[in-house]
């Protein structure tokens, strides 16, 4: 018996997200491999949905990943997700993927459930140039940070990247001092939840924003620096 592998996306924040589609592969599903069972138990929860879940993320190191393998070895079904967002998108869920290609190949059906991203959804209200753009997931925290930020600076195209509150203002003092007045940056903060916000100007305007708002500098942020 063929095993499934569905990777499945999950909302970013707001619940209702959720696709019907998503909601069924969950029920159908032997077990689901997670980042953080805290999280994924509340989704379940909301949907009344029972099932094992099986710890996987950048440090659950081989013991998981070896469990999910064998259970797909079986012919059971097993669901990819992350905390929020669809898995594999900046997240170690892509290194589950390969592995089951390279290990199981097509003894496994890798299947795609499609739904929330922080960054279709981020790009879809930013209002910038949207036919081509480069997506750098979270940018290095030491080691070639400032790289980035040049590299981000020379890019013809839209550049995209994930921040945490933690590092948002260093990387907004980055972008001020990289990248040109006329440039377009715009900051989407909390994205589907109660306290969304969008920002946008150049690069020092949004920078002056948020200092002179520091309570806004929590959450979740997608920053967009326009072609």
């Amino acid at each position: 018996m063929q095993g499934t592998l569905s990777v499945v996306a999950t909302p970013i924040g707001n619940l209702g997200d959720i696709t019907f589609r998503a909601i069924e592969a969950l029920k159908e599903s032997d077990a689901m491999a997670c980042e953080d069972t805290r999280v994924t138990a509340k989704l379940l929860a909301r949907f009344d949905i029972k099932k094992p879940l099986l710890i996987y993320h950048a440090q659950s190191g081989r013991i998981a990943s070896e469990r999910i393998l064998t259970l797909l070895a079986d012919g059971k079904r097993i669901a990819l997700v992350t905390d929020a967002g669809t898995p594999g998108i900046s997240d170690p869920g892509s290194a589950l993927v390969a592995e089951v290609k390279a290990r199981l190949g097509a003894d496994v059906r890798v299947e795609t459930i499609p739904g929330p991203s922080a960054l279709t959804a981020a790009l879809s209200i930013a209002g910038i140039p949207t036919h081509e753009f480069v997506f750098l997931g979270f940018l290095p925290h030491k080691k070639g940070r400032q790289t980035a930020f040049k590299e981000i600076a020379g890019s013809e195209r839209t550049v995209v990247f994930y921040e945490s509150p933690h590092r948002i203002e260093k990387a907004l003092e980055s972008l001020a001092q990289e990248l040109p007045d006329d440039r377009k940056v715009v900051v989407l903060r909390e994205l589907t939840k109660m306290h969304e916000s969008v920002v946008e100007g150049n690069a020092q305007e949004v920078l002056t924003h948020f200092k002179a708002n520091p309570g806004t500098m929590r959450g979740e942020f997608v920053v967009c620096v326009a072609a």
